[in-house]
This record gives C-alpha cells, structure tokens and sequence, in this order.
C-alpha cells in the first residue's frame, strides 16, 4: 500500500499520457491514466484521487462532460483542466462547472507546477473553511483576505466580511486574495453580484493577488469594470 497522492491524468493522447506519468511520478505522486473520459470517470469512481487532470477535447466522452460526472461524485475534487491555446471561452465555461484551475497546451512545466501547487494548498485550506475569509483594519481600507476555493458554501462568509468592512467606514474595501486562491462559476457570480451591488451603493472596492489566469477570467467577465485592481507592486492602500 503507497502513501503517495494518487493523480489522475485523462487524455486521448498516448505521448500526452506518457509526459504526464513521467513528470507527475518525478514529483512524488502516485500517476494513474486514461485514455477516455469514460475510462477515467470509472477509474475516478473506484481510486478517489483528489487531484484529476482532464483534457477537454476528447472522443467518447469530453472534458467537460467528464467535470460534470466527477462533481456528482465529489463535489470537492480538484479538476484541473487541459484547454488549447486560446480557448478562453472552454475554460471559463469549465470554471462556470466548478473546475478549480485550468492550463493550456502545449503544457508549460511552470505552469503545471504552479496549477498543483494551488491545488494542494487549496487542499488544505479546505480542512479549514472558517478561515477561508478575514477581516482587518488598515490605516485607510478595510482588508477583506480571501484564501482557498471560493465557491457557493463561501459566499455566506464573503457576504458577512463585506458588511463587517463597510462598518469600518474606511474609503474603500480591499478583497485581496492570495495568488493560491481560485474561484469557480459560482463564487465568480457571487462576486459580481456583490460588486454590482456595493457600486451602485457608491462604495468603492479594490482588487488585488489571484493568479493571472484568474486574473485573465476575471476581465473576461467584466469584474474589473466593477472594481478596481491594485497591482501588485504598487499595493499602495
């Protein structure tokens, strides 16, 4: 019996398959593929792996059909999706069925590292979803700091930071989250609800962290009309 964490890679590529093992198995997981969607639904069904890399584009059954079956199993699996270059629309529509990360092909080392890196801390975080969301008082803002998968079950507790920062009567409302952090379908709709509302209210927010492909989401869908990014260099709150 290993201790290893299982990983499973799904792709109807061979040569794909086979970098995926080699490098996977390099950095200590335990790799099991499949060639199919199906093949990999079951496989998932029997092994449990917490982390599953899937391709999209696939025969028999795609990537995103794949997502949908895996989260009516678990809905706390980590799906990390294989988009092509440019497939924009593909990876917003996965996040939207709660994948929690996505990374494009040709697969870059770096960024499948750092994709299993939020993964694992997101992992953990989990077994810790109280701390998820805080609340501090800065000299000019109130900080709203936002950690893990946000999700639905996280809005609640967004929600409550939120109305906890505006008592704080500051000039304007930080959400930073940090660079590990992801947010799916759900917790993006949450989120703009929220922005929508609070810009209306006249009450200015400031984004700030998340990693770039979020980043890159979070324009996509026009959360960066409803607020205003900090760059990181210049956290001048």
């Amino acid at each position: 019996m290993t201790d290893k964490e299982i990983i499973l890679v799904i792709d109807d590529e061979q040569p794909t398959l086979k970098m995926f093992s080699l490098l996977l198995t390099a950095y200590g997981y335990e790799v099991i593929t499949a060639e199919n969607g199906q093949m990999g639904l079951d496989i998932f069904k029997e092994k449990r792996p917490s982390v599953v890399l899937t391709d999209i584009k696939m025969p028999i059954m795609d990537g995103i059909e794949v997502l949908k079956e895996i989260k009516k199993v678990d809905s706390h699996a980590e799906v990390i999706v294989i988009t092509g270059h440019g497939d924009m629309d593909l990876a917003i529509q996965a996040l939207n069925l709660d994948a929690t990360d996505f990374i494009n092909k040709p697969v870059q080392r770096e960024a499948l590292e750092q994709a299993l890196s939020r993964a694992a801390e997101r992992l953990a975080i989990a077994k810790t979803e109280g701390s998820q969301v805080t609340v501090e008082e800065l000299p000019e803002s109130a900080m709203i700091g936002v950690r893990g998968n946000v999700t639905a079950n996280t809005m609640p507790h967004l929600t409550e930071a939120f109305e906890t920062a505006k008592a704080m009567n500051k000039s304007a409302i930080l959400i930073d989250f940090e660079e590990n952090a992801s947010i799916n379908g759900a917790g993006i709709t949450g989120l703009m609800n929220m922005l929508q509302f609070n810009r209306d209210a006249g009450v200015r927010v400031v984004l700030s962290g998340l990693s770039t492909n979020f980043r890159t989401v979070f324009e996509m869908v026009g959360i960066t009309k409803l607020a205003d990014w900090l760059e990181p260099e210049g956290k001048d709150h």
